[in-house]
């Protein structure tokens, strides 16, 4: 009889210490997110009946996720309810003929949020980029380094703490130490 792998999130074992984190600061890693990267002509409207964010840094919000601008003809569809075979097969319908590619990645990332009157504060103290609220705002997203870690971090809300971090799944356990290590400040 052959054994079923179960699947395990990263981050499971970071729980207990996310939820002995001092007051003002939530951490929480986030379900699995299917997640396709999308490379299409800059003249080409957007999937999932939204128009791709052409800003550099910005994302919009589709009726199941998100589309992050990585790149001047790249993005990162993110969705909480399609699986990632799907997500793939129908932006690949879009992509193909017009000359794209759409690729699955979803294993290669999973998602913290970040949250709390001290989040913002704890986040700068580990990136290099400027996150105060007027420069980095909802809608806003940037990939850069938290804590020496390569990650896509998105502004998420209108009151400036709550954030999302996508890191390599490889670099969740270091990034959720530093995380947590960092937190030890507001206590």
């Amino acid at each position: 009889m052959a054994r079923t792998l179960q699947r395990s999130h990263p981050l499971q074992s970071y729980e207990s210490a996310f939820a002995a984190l001092p007051e003002g600061i939530s951490v929480k890693a986030e379900p699995y997110l299917s997640m396709t990267d999308l490379r299409l002509p800059e003249d080409v409207d957007g999937p999932l009946g939204k128009a791709l964010p052409r800003e550099p840094g910005g994302w919009v919000s589709t009726a199941d996720g998100l589309i992050v601008w990585l790149g001047p003809d790249e993005w990162l569809v993110l969705s909480g309810s399609r699986g990632p075979g799907e997500l793939e097969a129908d932006l690949r319908d879009l992509a193909r003929p017009n000359q794209g590619s759409a690729v699955d990645v979803s294993a290669q990332r999973i998602s913290l949020r970040v949250r709390g009157r001290h989040a913002r504060d704890l986040l700068s103290g580990g990136c290099s980029i400027d996150l105060h609220p007027s420069v980095f705002q909802n809608g806003r997203s940037a990939q850069t380094t938290l804590g020496l870690t390569g990650v896509v971090l998105l502004a998420l809300g209108a009151d400036g703490d709550d954030f999302r971090i996508l890191v390599r799944s490889s670099f969740a356990g270091y990034l959720a130490e530093w995380l947590v290590d960092a937190a030890t400040e507001y206590r």
